[in-house]
């Protein structure tokens, strides 16, 4: 998270190109929303299975970062490809990333763009699409959530490739039988990449399609590219100022 947000706010100072990430979670980490409540969260049974506990300096709800692909995409306001109104831009970076589903196989389409998460909704992330968020059929695959501050904008999001979508509620600070409702609800509104294509996709599998998608719909070339020493500073210092702060996690 430290990483992400210092990408954006250097590139935002210096009118660097914006910077594509895909990475992974070790350990198993639940990321919270900006403005969600950590009492939304067990955070004594995270503790206890060894899990990271983050918040994220975007909105939405939570996430359990496992067995996924996470993507994010920092840059100035200014840049020509992440210019304009937020759903503007949502909207453009979407549709990459629905392009590069499709060339994976799947039949994504994007969440109508009048789509909002009502105020009703569960502690959950994946439960409900929001505009431009990517599902195939009845399921949401893809959940994305943007940033925009200090002249950057900052949007990243989670690709659950396997495993068991529910699992995130166990962790919630639900009753038992609220927590077997939400799983059921779940099951019907959300999916994995292997659920959906009956075989395992790899990480760089689809980091691939992807960039693929992303390019030929920004019509751009993208270069590989490390981190710079600025950005490494930077993102010691909002790690140990903010990210692995109590005070910024355990907000309520």
């Amino acid at each position: 998270m430290a990483v992400d947000e210092a990408i954006a706010t250097l590139a935002a100072r210096n009118g660097a190109a914006p910077t594509l990430r895909f990475y992974q979670w070790q350990p198993p980490t639940v990321s919270l929303g900006r403005h969600q409540s950590v009492s939304d969260v067990d955070a004594a049974r995270i503790e206890a299975l060894g899990y990271g506990l983050v918040r994220r300096s975007t909105g939405g709800r939570a996430i359990l970062h496992t067995d996924e692909l996470t993507y994010s995409i920092g840059g100035s306001q200014l840049d020509p490809h992440l210019a304009g109104p937020v759903l503007d831009t949502y909207n453009r970076l979407s549709e990459g990333l629905m392009l590069g589903l499709q060339r994976l196989g799947l039949d994504a389409t994007k969440a109508p763009g009048g789509q909002r998460a009502g105020d009703d909704v569960s502690a959950v992330c994946f439960e409900v699409p929001s505009a431009y968020e990517l599902c195939v059929g009845s399921y949401k695959i893809f959940g994305s959530a943007q940033s925009r501050r200090a002249g950057y904008v900052l949007q990243h999001g989670s690709l659950p490739l396997y495993g068991d979508v529910t699992r995130l509620v166990g962790l919630l600070a639900l009753p038992d039988a609220e927590q077997e409702q939400l799983r059921n609800s779940l099951r019907l509104r959300a999916a994995t990449v292997e659920q959906l294509m009956g075989r395992r996709v790899t990480f760089w599998e689809a980091a691939t399609v992807l960039v693929d998608g992303l390019t030929s719909a920004l019509e751009i070339d993208l270069d590989e590219g490390e981190l710079s020493p600025d950005e490494l500073d930077l993102a010691r210092e909002l790690e140990a100022e903010k990210f692995a702060n109590p005070g910024w996690t355990n907000r309520i």
